[in-house]
Formats: structure tokens, C-alpha cells, sequence
């Protein structure tokens, strides 16, 4: 009896533990979006890509296409947003989030902008991994 009892509290543990795990992977990537939110409304894409995969083989999926790397996204953002009238000030709506392996998750939400050059909505996929301890997209799909 005390071998089932001992084997029923280490697996309620370690079930505890992988849900404080992924609860707090999930609080990591919502705090990581709020400050995308606040650098893209300061007009600072810079500080926006700096969640990205600074990689060449970071993958962007917009209305022009598909970009690969982060220096060219960054590019595409500059030229699309050139001041803080086109930028303007960032919503993300997170409309789901799951776990694909232990470290990465994918993100389904929605963004609004609202902004001098006119609101902006869409929606967008993105793909999170944890690269060297730190959340990083690594795909975003966007439109």
C-alpha cells in the first residue's frame, strides 16, 4: 500500500509541475507581448524585434510574402511604418495559446492598430521556441 500511495503523490507532483511549468511559459510569452505592444505604440520597432529570432532563418508571412531573417522583417517594418502616424498604438488580442513540445508553444490572435494613417486589423500565427532561455518567435504569420 504505501508503494501505490508513494507512486500516486510523485505523480500528482510531477503533474503539478508540468502545469506550473506551462503556466508560467505562458505568463513569460504574454508578458513578452505586452512589451511588443508598448515598444511598437512608442515607434520603436527595434525594441519590437527584439522578441524575434535574431536569425537568418527567422520566418515572416505577411501581404508581401514570405521574408526570411530578421534584419530583412526589420527592413519591412521600417518601410511600411516609417513614423508613429503609421505605427500608432498596439492592441494584441490572444485568442489561443498551446504548447507544441516542451519548448515552443504557438500563439493565435489578433492585432489592432489605431493610428493617424487610419486603424489597422488583422490576425496572426506565431511560433515561439525558448532559444538560450528566452522566448523568441521564430515564425509569424501576419495578415
Amino acid at each position: 500500500m504505501n508503494k501505490i500511495f508513494t507512486f500516486l503523490i510523485g505523480t500528482l507532483l510531477l503533474c503539478t509541475a508540468c502545469n506550473t511549468s506551462e503556466e508560467t511559459d505562458k505568463d513569460e510569452i504574454i508578458s513578452l507581448l505586452r512589451n511588443q505592444e508598448k515598444a511598437w505604440s512608442n515607434h520603436d520597432l527595434e525594441g519590437f524585434m527584439q522578441t524575434y529570432w535574431k536569425s537568418d532563418s527567422l520566418k515572416f508571412y505577411g501581404a508581401n510574402g514570405l521574408t526570411l531573417g530578421w534584419q530583412k522583417t526589420l527592413e519591412g517594418y521600417q518601410k511600411r511604418y516609417p513614423t508613429k502616424d503609421e505605427t500608432g498604438t498596439l492592441n494584441f488580442i490572444i485568442d489561443d495559446m498551446t504548447q507544441i513540445e516542451s519548448n515552443s508553444y504557438h500563439v493565435m490572435g489578433q492585432y489592432h492598430l489605431k493610428r493617424k494613417a487610419g486603424d489597422a486589423n488583422g490576425v496572426f500565427l506565431i511560433i515561439l521556441r525558448k532559444i538560450d532561455g528566452e522566448w523568441k518567435i521564430v515564425a509569424d504569420m501576419s495578415c
